[in-house]
């Protein structure tokens, strides 16, 4: 593809019309979240990345449509099963998704949510392309940012691109389920990769009064590190899908998946892809079930669950499809609750979230 140079007006074009196209589907932001979109680029961060065809992710360098793509409100995959796109061939690469820039807006909702002023000392997990921190550095001061990712690669990358920005934030390679305990303790802490449980170096890396931001079971938590040592908060009012944090000891191991016996279901599979549903099924399902799209499976005892359509196929000694039967009937009676309504607690003595129905009564779930 023939490169296509940009003049500046055209880029500055392009970033008031994102910072423009991010205030009108997110909550009110704060000035300070949207001054910052308008004044750093995403594009450095992002000369090339992937789009899908077919099931094959091609790399797309400058060029044709390029500039829209790169300013829209959209996700750009940056990595696929470990090959950048930088690095990807014309004919791309078959895989999962394992690096990307997460959705602008989305970010800027979990920027306002963590509430960042000059001089607080910030630790971002998951650096990403380093776009992420940029905005941060902007926040801050860059002087106060650290930001930790996996692999020598996208450390070396993001570092780079930073630098070429006129940002010098700490990027360090490091396994984000530990922090960065040199930099502690933290004000604000943002994870962009996600959790099943916080991880607890986060919580002890946080400055009592902080604020730790993390995608935890399909939604963004946002948690104020109290004087007894927990964190307590609520869920964002939207919904959250992240790559999983990688290199921790959070990741669950996999099942194989046994021959399953099938039989009917009259909510259908389709019940899962509703995020508000979903979130209140994968609280019902327990924290030893991981959940992939419609295939659930639980490492504990090797039971699994693949609906399709209205036929759910089944193994294990515990059908996991009636256990999401039960939840969608559940979620109904208590009139379907929004997931900004229930609060979450992480500390030592272990890790919950708590529903309060409008009847006073209370449900919580360990995660």
């Amino acid at each position: 593809m023939t490169t296509v140079l940009h003049s500046e007006d055209q880029l500055l074009r392009a970033r008031v019309a994102l910072a423009s196209e991010i205030e009108r589907v997110s909550v009110v932001l704060s000035s300070r979240v949207v001054e910052a979109f308008l004044n750093v680029p995403r594009h450095p961060f992002v000369p090339v990345f992937y789009r899908e065809e077919g099931g094959v992710h091609r790399p797309w360098p400058a060029g044709e449509g390029w500039l829209r793509e790169v300013y829209a409100d959209r996700v750009l995959v940056t990595e696929v099963g470990g090959v950048h796109a930088e690095d990807a061939g014309p004919d791309g690469v078959r895989g999962v998704a394992t690096s990307s820039s997460t959705l602008p807006s989305l970010m800027a909702d979990m920027l306002d949510a963590l509430d960042v002023r000059p001089g607080d000392r910030v630790l971002e997990v998951g650096t990403g392309t380093g776009y992420n921190a940029a905005l941060l550095c902007h926040l801050a001061g860059a002087a106060h940012v650290t930001t930790v990712d996996r692999t020598e690669h996208l450390v070396a990358t993001a570092r780079a691109r930073l630098g070429e920005a006129g940002f010098a934030p700490v990027v360090v390679q490091a396994d984000g389920a530990d922090g960065y305990p040199p930099g502690a303790p933290y004000d604000r802490i943002i994870a962009t990769c996600g959790v099943r449980r916080v991880p607890r170096a986060w919580l002890d890396q946080c400055a009592p009064g902080g604020l730790v931001v993390a995608p935890l079971g399909g939604a963004v938590a946002r948690l104020t590190k109290v004087p007894d040592g927990r964190a307590v908060g609520r869920f964002l009012h939207r919904p959250a899908a992240f790559m999983p944090l990688r290199g921790g000891r959070d990741a669950a191991p996999g099942v194989p998946e046994p021959q399953a016996d099938s039989r009917t279901t009259e909510i259908g599979a389709r019940v899962l892809d509703d995020p508000g549903f979903a979130f209140w099924a994968d609280l019902h399902l327990g924290p030893t079930v991981v959940r992939d799209g419609h295939v659930l499976r639980d490492v504990a005892d090797g039971s699994t669950a693949h609906a399709h359509g209205g036929t759910v196929a089944r193994s294990g000694p515990r059908d996991l499809w009636r256990a999401v039967e039960a939840a969608h009937r559940s979620w109904l009676g208590q009139n379907r609750p929004r997931r900004e309504w229930f609060t979450v607690e992480a500390g030592p003595e272990g890790q919950f979230v708590s529903y309060s129905a409008p009847d006073g009564g209370v449900t919580r779930w360990a995660l």
